[in-house]
């Protein structure tokens, strides 16, 4: 994660059902740019391909929430430097990583869902290479390489709340075919409980008084 300035240039979302790929290059001033569409000039690397989420992936008619194996209380303010610092790079709210953290994982870094996602974000393999995670199990790394995905859905939808959120779980070729929330029960579920879980974060963090350095202290589920 060398970069603290992300772009995204012509990341556009092709009609249908086909898959197209990420590109990514790091500029002099170590910026990094994300196109699906590299032109000439440029040393673009492609980082992922796209294509079905984990929605389709899964093939289950109920969200594919997996029970966590960590009972610990503890594990809700583990990560919260992780998650902080992630929000920071990436420009993504606090209680958004929390709330998918919280749906995706249930803060267990060591879950794989049926679909094959894993960690605390439950992020799939392609999903992993593409956001430059090497250790899938290592929450910072998960948590860093959720986030950033977060990032260019979140440029690519133009900061739609809950697009950017179905395409986590659906894929974003999912959200541009169906023109919204897929008519996945799988993906509407989600969207539904990872939203709920935003506010209910938002109206945490309002109530929490501010640490010394100006940062608000996180509270358990």
């Amino acid at each position: 994660m060398r970069a603290l300035v992300l772009s995204v240039l012509g990341l556009l979302l092709l009609p249908g059902e086909g898959r197209a790929d990420i590109y990514s290059y790091i500029d002099a001033e170590g910026v990094v740019h994300f196109t699906n569409l590299p032109r000439p000039g440029k040393k673009w690397k492609r980082i992922m391909k796209t294509g079905p989420g984990k929605a389709a992936a899964g093939r289950g008619t109920a969200v594919d929430k997996v029970p966590p194996r960590d009972r610990d209380p503890e594990r809700y303010r583990r990560y919260d430097s992780f998650i902080r610092d992630a929000a920071t790079l990436y420009h993504i709210p606090i209680p958004l990583i929390r709330a998918v953290i919280q749906v995706e994982s249930d803060y267990d870094p060591r879950v794989i869902s049926r679909a094959g996602a894993r960690g605390l974000m439950q992020l799939m393999p392609a999903t992993s290479r593409g956001m430059g995670v090497t250790e899938v199990f290592d929450p910072r790394q998960n948590i860093f390489g959720g986030t950033r995905f977060l990032r260019i859905l979140a440029n690519a939808f133009s900061g739609d709340l809950v697009l950017t959120i179905s395409a986590y779980h659906a894929g974003p070729y999912a959200v541009k075919r169906y023109g919204g929330i897929p008519p996945y029960q799988t993906t509407q579920k989600y969207v539904r409980w990872v939203l709920s879980r935003y506010y209910r974060e938002q109206k945490l963090a309002a109530l929490q008084p501010a640490s010394p350095l100006g940062k608000t202290a996180s509270a358990a589920p």
